[in-house]
């Protein structure tokens, strides 16, 4: 089924506004997706008619609250295929879900000289919260190698698979250079050898269908805020089994069972990892946002957007001086540039005057860019809302940024 892209842009306020008196062209969203009206509509539900704190009240507003905040909770265990409602947590984003499983699996499993494996990819959210934990537990952290195209190296890893590999982190796709990485071949080799395996699927979740059954990954972690639900919102898959076995990550309300000052007893799954008041309207609103995703469908959202990054590609191969970093065999739509002779910030905001928004760095991946001998690049990220014409407009906008300079 074919998208309707002009019903489709309806749906997103944000893209009938002009920047700089150019109708905006939103080109960054690996950093963060445009929000849909069933999301923003969600979203002022709350604040409106129905605000009231969840788990806690007997009144009708606290009941009707934690109904739509356990439903969205249903709403994810379903759309990633996990066997449990209860193995879903709440948390803030994908950085504090990583973290989570970083100090709560580390301080129960961890111990000197164990390592953790983390490829060249990884954003900084995955790095340093490893970083940390090794630090604390005597652990070593170890990196496996990419080749330049931006692909991870599967017999490297291999070779850095040992007995004392204790925890394999891997991106599902890179937020710097769109790689998506073998994971499918990767859990089974690092369960081989009694390891357990988290994916950090930020940049996947609006993408691609997301299986962690059949994945058999033991954590998984992403953000609402990346697949057009609100900003503060995050969710951590865990298997049942490990996050019996893990200590809490904060202490407070919800995550209790009973306190005294003799002892205090945790709550079960998942409000053993959800200490205190959660962001309520933005949980109820992710729903609306797994909702309309699913309706378009994510076989329909990957097709399209595997088209504009062709599109998108082939022009950007025809501009002279233009180098695209990160061109692995699959790829999600992430255009990550240079352009020789000119600073990725200056052709950010060259851009920006014509209305066009990218993003320019070193993408939180400064490790990724030391081993490219790059300072940062340009990254466009095109979403199934954008079009061609679009991009042939960002196309002249980089002509325009070559004359300039």
């Amino acid at each position: 089924m074919a998208i309707d892209i002009e019903k489709v842009r309806k749906q997103f306020p944000a893209l009938s506004q002009k920047v700089n008196g150019k109708d905006l062209i939103y080109f960054d969203n690996a950093a963060s997706t445009l929000k849909a009206k069933p999301v923003i509509n969600a979203l002022d539900q709350h604040y409106q008619k129905d605000t009231a704190n969840v788990h806690r009240g007997l009144h009708f507003l606290s009941e009707k609250g934690t109904r739509q905040f356990e439903e969205t909770r249903e709403a994810v265990q379903k759309f990633i295929g996990s066997e449990h409602s209860h193995e879903i947590i709440f948390t803030k984003g994908t950085t504090e879900s990583i973290n989570l499983v970083a100090q709560c699996f580390g301080d129960a499993f961890l111990q000197e000289g164990d390592e953790i494996l983390l490829s060249t990819l990884e954003h900084h959210s995955n790095i340093v919260p490893w970083q940390i934990i090794a630090q604390k537990k005597g652990a070593i952290v170890k990196e496996i190698p990419i080749n330049e195209e931006g692909e991870i190296l599967l017999e490297e890893y291999k070779k850095l698979l040992n007995n004392k590999t204790k925890v394999v982190s891997i991106s599902h796709t890179s937020n710097a250079l769109g790689t998506i990485n073998p994971i499918e071949e990767m859990i089974p080799m690092a369960h081989k050898v009694g390891s357990i395996f988290m994916v950090d699927a930020a940049q996947a979740v609006a993408h691609n269908s997301l299986n962690v059954k059949e994945l058999n990954c033991d954590f998984l972690a992403f953000s609402s805020h990346k697949i057009f639900g609100p900003t503060g919102v995050g969710v951590l898959y865990g298997k049942e089994e490990l996050l019996n076995k893990m200590p809490p990550y904060q202490g407070g309300g919800e995550m209790i069972d009973k306190v005294s000052f003799k002892k205090t007893t945790f709550n079960e799954l998942p409000f053993k990892f959800e200490a205190g008041t959660p962001h309520i309207a933005g949980v109820i609103a992710l729903k609306s946002a797994l909702d309309y995703v699913q309706e378009i469908g994510l076989e329909n959202i990957a097709h399209y957007e595997q088209e504009l990054l062709e599109y998108a590609t082939e022009k950007l191969q025809k501009i002279e001086g233009l180098k695209i970093v990160g061109t692995s065999k699959r790829k999600a739509s992430v255009l990550s540039f240079v352009m020789e002779g000119i600073h990725p910030q200056d052709i950010g905001s060259l851009l920006d005057k014509q209305g066009i928004a990218i993003r320019t760095g070193h993408h939180c991946t400064q490790p990724l860019m030391e081993f490219l001998n790059i300072p940062g690049t340009a990254r466009a990220s095109l979403c199934f809302y954008n079009t061609k014409e679009e991009i042939d407009a960002f196309i002249t906008g980089l002509h325009k940024v070559k004359e300039f300079f």
